[in-house]
């Protein structure tokens, strides 16, 4: 087994984002590159499981810090302008691209928020990718007419303004040695501003109406008993993406992490058999 790195790429606006690389192991073909996008106060460490079964299979694989996560720059939860993340990502594409060359496949797997972003990503083409998994995306806030009001009115007047994001940190996983790990976790945080709020409450139903008209090979996994994300966005956009292109399914007992779940095993064995039968 090849041992991660850690790098710093520089944004075009001049801001550090921390960047990890997991290698496939020497000697193994390259099938293919996959960029982790990960989710909302997490950061890309917290997927080394994923990263190593992937590896596993041939694939290299590349996550990133977003803005004002993990270790890269930026207050935590904080949003600068409202397409940073897009930003962020088309700039990491583009790097990642440059390194691996035009004929390596580069798939993106986005979790949760990372979801979210990689879906909008996509269906604004703003780089050419090969394939898309998305997993727990936030496709659909769950939000209620109080909170409707609020994103409504706080990112004009307070768009900086950060709060606690309520997410309760026992429900991304059965697994109690995940629970713990994520609540002692030094570089995982609860804040969200209203910036990126709004940009969550947006960013759903508008990847959700391009759902028609997707194109990308996407394979999209998603729990049916998540409380953090509400799964109705992602039965929403299977309903109505063409089913030759986007794959979707439901675990029914499973909770946000699917990757890091007790029975996370029905989990990759999907993930690898719609890998196997494209790359």
């Amino acid at each position: 087994m090849t041992d991660s790195t850690l790098s710093t790429f520089v944004a075009l606006d001049g801001d550090n984002l921390a960047v990890q690389d997991w290698p496939r192991a020497p000697g193994q073909a390259l099938r293919g590159v996959v960029l982790l996008v990960h989710g909302l106060g997490e950061h890309a460490g917290r997927y080394e499981r994923l990263a190593r079964q992937l590896n596993g299979w041939g694939f290299a694989v590349r996550g990133y810090d977003q803005y004002g996560h993990g270790e890269s720059g930026g207050p935590r939860g904080g949003l600068p302008t409202d397409t940073r993340l897009l930003d962020d990502l088309s700039d990491i594409v583009d790097s990642t691209r440059a390194r691996i060359g035009q004929n390596t496949p580069l798939i993106l797997l986005g979790h949760s928020l990372g979801g979210l972003v990689a879906a909008r990503f996509v269906a604004l083409g703003l780089r050419p990718v090969q394939a898309l998994v998305l997993s727990s995306p936030a496709l659909d806030a769950g939000l209620n007419a109080v909170q409707k009001l609020l994103l409504a009115v706080l990112p004009r007047i307070a768009p900086n303004l950060r709060v606690g994001n309520g997410l309760d940190p026992s429900l991304i996983s059965h697994d109690p040695a995940v629970v713990a790990a994520y609540r002692a976790d030094k570089l995982v945080h609860d804040r969200i501003s209203a910036r990126l709020a709004r940009f969550i409450a947006e960013g759903g139903p508008a990847a959700l109406a391009q759902a028609s008209r997707w194109s990308v090979p996407t394979l999209l996994l998603y729990a049916g008993a998540d409380r953090l994300v509400n799964p109705a966005g992602s039965r929403a956009f299977a309903a109505t993406a063409p089913k030759a292109v986007v794959s979707a399914h439901c675990f029914e007992g499973l909770y946000h992490e699917l990757f890091n779940e007790l029975d996370a095993a029905p989990v990759f064995v999907e993930l690898k058999r719609w890998l196997d039968a494209r790359f």
